[in-house]
C-alpha cells in the first residue's frame, strides 16, 4: 500500500491561518491610512504653555490642517523627505494661528498668530500694534481671571484686536501696556518670512524677541506645519489626558470641538 501525503491543511488551520493574515493587512492598511492622514491631512498638537490665552489654553488638544500651506520638510515625520521650500504652497493670512518650527531649532513645535506678512513694518508702542505705522484697532471687552507673572490668578484686561484684513481676535495684557516686549521695533518682516505673535502679549516669546536673544524672530515660509483648526478635547488643572477617571473635574466641556479662531 502507498502512502499518499496531501499540501493541504486542514480546514480549521486554514480558517485559522486566514484569520491571522487578514488580520495583519488590516493592521497595516489601517496603519498606512493614519500616516497618511498625519502627513497630509491632520495632525494632533496640544498646548503646553499659555502663551495663546485667551484664544488656546494650556491642556487644549486640537487638530492642525496640514494641507492649509502646502507641504514642506517639516509636514513629514523627522523632516524626510529633506528638500527646501515648499510644494502645493499656499501663504497664511493675517491673523491665522500656526504651528510651526521654532527657527533656531527646526524642531521645536511653537504655536502663535501670523501677525505680520512679508515686507510688513511692525512695532509695539505702550502695548499697541502697528502693522505699516497704522495702529491696529484695539476695544476692550470684558476681563478674563488668568495668572500674571508672579502667578497671582486674577482678572486682567482684555481687548478685541481688528487686524487690517478685518481678522477679530481676543488678546490679554496681564502687565496692562507696561510689559517686556510692549515696546519694541520697528521690525520689517523679510522675504518669505513671518511675523508672529501670542494672544497672551505679556506672556508670550515671540517674533518680538530675536533669535539671538531666546526669541523667535521671523519665521520662513518652509518652517509652518499647518493652521489650527478645532479643539477636539481639553482638560485643565494640569491634568494628563490619559487619567479619564478625573475628567469629572477636569473636563472642560465648554472648549470641545471650539473652532480656532
Amino acid at each position: 500500500m502507498s502512502e499518499y501525503m496531501s499540501d493541504s491543511a486542514p480546514p480549521a488551520a486554514k480558517k485559522s491561518e486566514g484569520g491571522l493574515g487578514e488580520t495583519i493587512i488590516v493592521i497595516l492598511q489601517a496603519l498606512a491610512i493614519a500616516l497618511v492622514v498625519r502627513t497630509f491631512l491632520f495632525q494632533p498638537f496640544n498646548i503646553p504653555s499659555g502663551s495663546m490665552i485667551p484664544t488656546l489654553d494650556i491642556g487644549d488638544y486640537l487638530f492642525v490642517s496640514k494641507y492649509s500651506y502646502g507641504y514642506s520638510r517639516y509636514s513629514f515625520p523627522f523632516g524626510i523627505p529633506p528638500f527646501k521650500g515648499r510644494v502645493f504652497a499656499s501663504p497664511p493670512r493675517r491673523g491665522d494661528v500656526v504651528v510651526f518650527k521654532l527657527p533656531r531649532d527646526n524642531e521645536t513645535d511653537y504655536i502663535k498668530r501670523v501677525i505680520g506678512l512679508p515686507g510688513d513694518k511692525i512695532e509695539m508702542k505702550k502695548g499697541r500694534l502697528f502693522i505699516n505705522d497704522k495702529e491696529v484697532l484695539r476695544a476692550p471687552t470684558k476681563e478674563v481671571d488668568s495668572f500674571d507673572l508672579y502667578g497671582h490668578y486674577g482678572p486682567v484686561p482684555t481687548y478685541i484686536e481688528t487686524l487690517p484684513n478685518g481678522v477679530k481676535h481676543r488678546i490679554i495684557e496681564i502687565q496692562g501696556d507696561d510689559g517686556f516686549n510692549d515696546n519694541a521695533g520697528p521690525f520689517l518682516v523679510p522675504p518669505n518670512h513671518y511675523f508672529m505673535m501670542g494672544d497672551n502679549r505679556d506672556n508670550s516669546t515671540d517674533s518680538r524677541v530675536p533669535e539671538d536673544q531666546g526669541g523667535v524672530g521671523y519665521v520662513p515660509f518652509a518652517n509652518l506645519e499647518g493652521r489650527a483648526e478645532l479643539i477636539f478635547f481639553s482638560v485643565g488643572d494640569g491634568a494628563p489626558a490619559w487619567e479619564f477617571w478625573r475628567w469629572p473635574w477636569t473636563l472642560r466641556v465648554n472648549r470641545i470641538f471650539k473652532v480656532v479662531r
